[in-house]
């Protein structure tokens, strides 16, 4: 080895001689003589040309680590800014000639994804980086509003137009690159997670960080450009074990990009798709992964189902001519061919309709499936788990959809959460707007009396005050609401005043925003029980009395009497306070 490096690395041309033999001669003396004879070979110019540029890239390598090691620091800063600018310009003509005519010029992203593998140390990282913007947004740009297939052989067999073949090695190409384009999006996120090293040592260990960063802004950015488009669901599995990732910036990244994902989509094919991926890396994981994966679920537009019908009634529908029109503007004939064209179209919308309305209903049952079974799943095996906060969160927010054959158990599970005294405020008051939503939609057939919540909702009012979160107000105002307007015929007159009186103490302790919210509700909750107005009334006057430090007590001490207020109507306090 030592002595093949000792060897120069350019010789001198010798010239190349090619033997060729002849017919031999047999001979009496000497037997068979072969014959043969030399020729000289000539060269080719470009056999010549290419070893010559071997040996120039060659001698160009050494002699560039040979002055690097000579420049000084401004100097080797002052050359990679150089280089960085070089490839710049080679990104930006590259993406200029794909978005100017994709269908001419989409072989050049072959060509911009192979900057992917940039091997100068200097540069590597930023180019990179680079790279792999431009092409998500010339992504982006060029992908149609659907979805690709793939050809038949039949269909590739057939001949077609020039512009019809023209199209379809567009698509074709644009699938290819963007499918090889993901996988080294992914492959660069699984380097990072692995802490892998590359072979051509261009990146160092250090700076895969940053390139998992820039790769996952990329994912997250075509998960919500591209819903419609070839594997979405692909991205999805990729961006939803990283919700869970203990990189706090990661994990923000793609709970935010699927929170705008949830409130964007329309149909509920991605919801569902991204829905599933979640309930198994829950499962996976033993019910111990990050609270912001449960909450992204909030934001599921599942509510909409409901107000499909609202929506149709009131959107625009398509005009028909009467038949006083008709006979002023059209023959007999034409009349009939009118009459029949209507009936048509009037029977295609509402085929569509249907179609759509049955599919998106299907799509969201199936998704709110699968969130009910996560949260039922947390409440069973993992009641002490921080994942409860977001559980009982998502209950409030879908209670209104869950199904009837549920209730007695999950009215069940939520009352002994309250009463094991492990909840804190916040979660408390999620689980009474739980029960009460579920009370006041389909559970109003159920004749349940759910005295201990109204008697936790009392208590928890004057735990919400100036001091503690502002937030908590808002479900305390939805709790009262359908625990005392909502279900106005279920609810005693004592009981109402007892509320009334809490939550008017409650507000002089609150911010002004709070404290008109409060006032606000008192307001409707004398609207609905009219006969608590005497309460405003200076001039009543009874023999009762008012416990306002009492923590729910005298509602379970007395069945007659209002929560903590007085013993029966007559008996108020003078003055009503």
């Amino acid at each position: 080895m030592r002595g093949h490096e000792k060897v120069p690395r350019k010789l001198a041309r010798t010239e190349e001689k090619e033997v060729i033999h002849l017919l031999p001669i047999k001979d009496k003396k000497r037997g068979v003589v072969p014959q043969s004879f030399e020729r000289v070979v000539e060269r080719k110019p470009e056999e010549e040309e290419e070893e010559e540029e071997e040996d120039q890239e060659e001698d160009q390598q050494e002699g560039a680590a040979e002055s690097s090691a000579s420049l000084t620091a401004e100097q080797i800063e002052e050359l990679r800014i150089q280089k960085i600018h070089e490839r710049k310009l080679d990104i930006a003509r590259l993406g200029s000639a794909i978005m100017s005519d994709p269908y001419s010029n989409i072989k050049r992203l072959k060509e911009l994804r192979g900057m992917l593998m940039e091997s100068d140390p200097a540069v590597a990282v930023t180019v990179r980086k680079l790279v792999m913007v431009s092409l998500m947004e010339i992504f982006k740009d060029v992908a149609p509003t659907f979805r690709i297939r793939p050809l038949t052989a039949e269909e590739k067999a057939a001949k077609v137009k020039k512009e019809t073949q023209q199209i379809r090695d567009f698509e074709e190409g644009l699938v290819s690159q963007y499918k090889f384009y993901l996988e080294d999006l992914e492959q660069t996120v699984k380097d990072w997670k692995q802490k892998k090293k590359k072979r051509s040592q261009a990146v160092s260990l250090d700076s895969y960080l940053g390139l998992a960063q820039v790769s996952i802004r990329c994912l997250c950015e075509l998960l919500l450009a591209l819903p419609h488009f070839n594997f979405h669901n692909n991205i999805v599995v990729i961006l939803v074990p990283l919700m869970n990732d203990p990189s706090k910036t990661v994990s923000l990244m793609c709970c935010d990009a699927f929170k705008k994902m949830f409130h964007q989509d329309k149909d509920g094919g991605p919801s569902l798709a991204a829905v599933r991926v979640v309930s198994g890396v829950v499962k996976r994981n033993n019910y111990t992964v990050r609270p912001e994966l449960l909450k992204t679920l909030i934001g599921l537009r599942i509510k909409e189902v409901q107000m499909k019908k609202d929506i149709e009634d009131t959107a625009p529908k398509k005009r028909f001519m009467n038949n006083k029109e008709k006979r002023k503007k059209l023959s007999r004939m034409q009349r009939k061919w009118k009459k029949a064209e209507e009936k048509l179209e009037k029977e295609l919308l509402e085929a569509e309709a249907s179609e759509s309305k049955d599919k998106k209903i299907k799509l969201h049952t199936e998704t709110l499936n699968i969130v009910f079974l996560i949260y039922f799943r947390i409440l069973k095996k993992a009641q002490k788990s921080v994942l409860i906060p977001a559980v009982l969160e998502g209950l409030a927010n879908f209670a209104h959809l869950i199904n009837l054959e549920f209730f007695d158990d999950l009215l069940n599970v939520l009352q002994g959460l309250i009463q094991s005294g492990d909840l804190s405020t916040r979660e408390s008051l999620h689980c009474i707007q739980t029960v009460f939503t579920i009370l006041s939609g389909q559970g109003d057939v159920l004749n349940i009396d759910p005295l201990n919540f109204y008697s936790q909702l009392y208590r928890i009012l004057l735990e919400t005050h100036a001091g503690a979160a502002n937030e908590d107000v808002v479900i305390v105002l939805r709790c009262v609401d359908a625990m005392l307007t909502r279900r106005r015929k279920q609810v005693s007159l004592q009981r109402a005043m007892a509320f009334i009186k809490r939550l008017s103490t409650q507000s002089l302790t609150l911010l002004p925003s709070g404290a008109a919210a409060t006032l606000q509700s008192c307001r409707a909750a004398l609207h609905a029980f009219p006969k608590c107005d005497f309460l405003l009334d200076n001039e009543s006057q009874g023999s009762g009395f008012f416990l306002p430090s009492s923590r729910a007590g005298a509602l379970q001490r007395s069945e007659h009497s209002s929560v903590g207020a007085t013993h029966s109507e007559e008996t108020l306090p003078p003055g009503g306070w």
